[in-house]
């Protein structure tokens, strides 16, 4: 059974995840901790619940979700997990920092590049990967089919979805990512997105005016 533990980090508001369960073991998605003091918040949780982290992953790799990356590795030894198509956004992402004001050391370490239609495990529990392209060319969901959540990073959101002006986005493709991998999930389905409140599947169905 796993837990989800959300921090909103950064200027940008980001989201991070922490998933961990009743052994102890954990992930770390997005994490994009920036300053000092969302780095010590990120360890101290980790530290102070006794948590064994096995995991870095990335849904995208947009500057606000990887600000932490190196900080992850560097702490717990973890080599980024990530989609083979998001190697060029990740590669680009200190030069955005530098043009959004907010520089920072990139990752250099291992990749191990995640496969749609698999799964990575933390202990008995699993997470399906979904491909999600359209924000990001290489954007991923992790899907827990056993408890009804995924963790999406910036494709839907409560109410709206995520921007498509960035390089390697399309808006078509964002939308038929959406159809076609999230609609057919229960409409229960908790979504966890990179910014603001949880949704699901069966409220943006019928709310989000971006998918009428």
């Amino acid at each position: 059974m796993l837990t989800v533990k959300s921090f909103e980090f950064n200027p940008v508001q980001e989201n991070t995840y922490v998933l961990f369960n009743e052994k102890d073991a954990c992930c770390i998605i997005d994490p994009g901790c920036f300053f000092p003091n969302e780095r010590t918040a990120l360890q101290e949780f980790i530290e102070q619940q006794g948590l064994s982290p096995l995991l870095l992953l990335n849904t995208h790799c947009h500057l606000d979700h990887v600000f932490g990356n190196k900080f992850v590795y560097d702490t717990w030894g973890l080599p980024l997990h990530l989609h083979e198509k998001e190697q060029p956004v990740l590669a680009r992402a200190p030069e955005a920092g530098l043009a959004w004001g907010m520089p920072f050391e990139n990752y250099r370490g291992e990749l191990v590049f995640l496969t749609p239609g698999t799964s990575v495990t933390l202990g008995g529990d699993e997470l399906n990967i979904l491909f999600l392209p359209g924000h990001s060319p290489g954007s991923v969901g992790f899907y827990c089919k056993e408890q009804g959540f995924v963790i999406g990073g910036d494709v839907l959101f409560r109410g709206s979805i995520g921007r498509t002006d960035l390089p390697g986005g399309d808006h078509e493709t964002l939308l038929r990512s959406i159809r076609e991998q999230l609609w057919p999930l229960p409409d229960e389905t908790v979504v966890y997105p990179g910014h603001g409140e949880p949704t699901t599947v069966g409220w943006e169905k019928k709310h989000n005016p971006f998918l009428k």
